[in-house]
């Protein structure tokens, strides 16, 4: 039976109830972070808090939980669901009131909702025990603050379901001049020539924590030349490599795109350097 935290009390997941006039169920009002944890150790944990405490900043939320707070929470979530391979889904929405209205109300209090999944266990860059993705491209049709992590998703969701459509579990997408953005549910990195690079921040991309994890480990620890820099659809087609990079997935290879082989369809040997030293350093403190 899954624990979760709803306010201000630790219930059963099924009996965690909100209000059908809470503002993240009318509106998706609301940020969200999905943070990862091993044997009871939070990964990225800075990361995570800035980002929600940003993404909170952006849309006019004033939350009463502070950082220390949060952190107690989740620590009391991952012991009382086993301490296992857990990522831990956090959501905090405007709150309830009793008029739907698309402006915000004044001084509603916020509605605090986390509780843990399993997770795979971490992989060491061994090619035979990680995920191997064949993907498909689009345009990126979502709307224009990729940057907020809302829990309006319905763009992404949308996007996603394309990628499984077309027989694969992710999407690759670029923007109307066919520069690189990102995937539905993840940051991307391509490889050419020794070169890892990965699209600069801007709106129309997600601060991944695992992608600024994964640059500050290379840039720190492997003598890699690690770009942030535009990149061009020609150029992830013809990229020896290819990464998709989030918090529940670390770095996993894209063997395939649009039914193309990435390299020689197999996951390269820098992917398998760069996850072998996320795997040594994942639990490094980042800021």
């Amino acid at each position: 039976m899954t624990i979760a935290f709803l306010n201000d009390e630790f219930v059963p997941l099924e009996e965690a109830k909100i209000s059908p006039m809470d503002r993240g169920f009318l509106f998706g009002d609301g940020i969200y972070e999905v943070i990862p944890s091993y044997g009871g150790k939070l990964i990225g944990l800075d990361l995570h808090l800035a980002r929600l405490e940003n993404g909170l900043n952006e849309i006019g939320i004033n939350t009463p939980w502070s950082r220390g707070q949060l952190t107690d929470i989740f620590t009391e979530l991952m012991k009382r669901n086993g301490n296992g391979n857990l990522g831990i889904y956090l959501q905090i929405t405007r709150g309830v009131t009793m008029k739907r209205n698309h402006a915000f109300p004044a001084n509603t209090a916020p509605t605090l909702f986390a509780y843990t999944f399993d997770i795979p266990a971490p992989v060491s860059g061994d090619p035979d025990k990680v995920t191997h993705w064949k993907v498909t491209t689009r345009q990126d049709l979502r709307w224009q603050r990729c940057h907020i992590k809302s829990t309006s998703l319905l763009g992404n969701v949308l996007h996603m379901m394309e990628g499984v459509n077309d027989g694969g579990g992710e999407i690759l997408l670029f923007d109307a001049n066919n520069q690189l953005t990102e995937a539905a549910a993840c940051n991307v990195f391509v490889v050419h020539n020794n070169e890892v690079k990965t699209p600069p921040l801007d709106q129309h991309k997600l601060a991944g924590v695992t992608r600024d994890m994964a640059l500050q480990i290379l840039r720190a620890h492997s003598s890699l030349e690690v770009l942030e820099t535009q990149i061009t659809k020609d150029e992830v087609l013809a990229a020896d490599e290819v990464w998709l990079s989030s918090s529940t997935k670390e770095l996993e290879p894209v063997v395939s795109i649009d039914g193309d082989p990435v390299g020689d369809g197999s996951p390269g040997p820098i992917w398998a350097q760069a996850q072998s030293l996320f795997d040594l350093h994942r639990f490094d403190h980042f800021e």
